[in-house]
C-alpha cells in the first residue's frame, strides 16, 4: 500500500538545513523499526516548510495501531521523535496532537 502524509517544518532556515541533515542518515534503530513494522519504502519531499512523505508498506505485515504502540514502547524511537519535533510543526489542518498527517488522492493517471 502506498500512503501519502504531510507535516510542516519550522519556518527558520537553520533549522530546515538540521533536519535535513538528520535525514541524510536517520539512525538505525529508527530504520529498523520502520522495515520492523512492514514500512518497505519512505521518501520525504519538501517545498518551503511544507513537507510530503510518500509511505509505501508491506500490507501483510503493516498495522498503524501496531506501530504507533511500539513507538510508545520504544525509548529511542521517542528520543527520535522527541528530536524531530524541535524541527516540525502541524499543518494548519492537523488535529491537535498529531504530526503526520494522510493527504487525500485526488486524482491518478491510471485511472483515467
Amino acid at each position: 500500500m502506498r500512503y501519502c502524509l504531510a507535516l510542516d517544518l519550522k519556518d527558520d532556515v537553520a533549522l530546515i538545513a538540521r533536519y535535513e541533515e538528520q535525514h541524510r542518515r536517520i539512525w538505525p534503530e529508527i530504520a529498523a523499526h520502520l522495515r520492523q513494522h512492514g514500512v518497505t519504502g519512505m521518501q520525504i519531499y519538501r517545498l518551503g516548510t511544507r513537507m510530503t512523505m510518500i509511505m509505501e508498506t508491506d500490507d501483510a505485515v503493516y498495522d498503524a495501531a501496531r506501530m504507533a504502540q511500539a513507538m510508545q514502547d520504544d525509548a529511542r524511537v521517542q528520543e527520535w521523535e522527541a528530536l524531530m519535533w524541535q524541527f516540525q510543526a502541524p499543518t494548519p489542518w492537523t488535529p491537535q496532537g498529531e504530526k503526520w498527517v494522510a493527504m487525500a488522492k485526488i486524482f491518478d493517471l491510471q485511472q483515467q
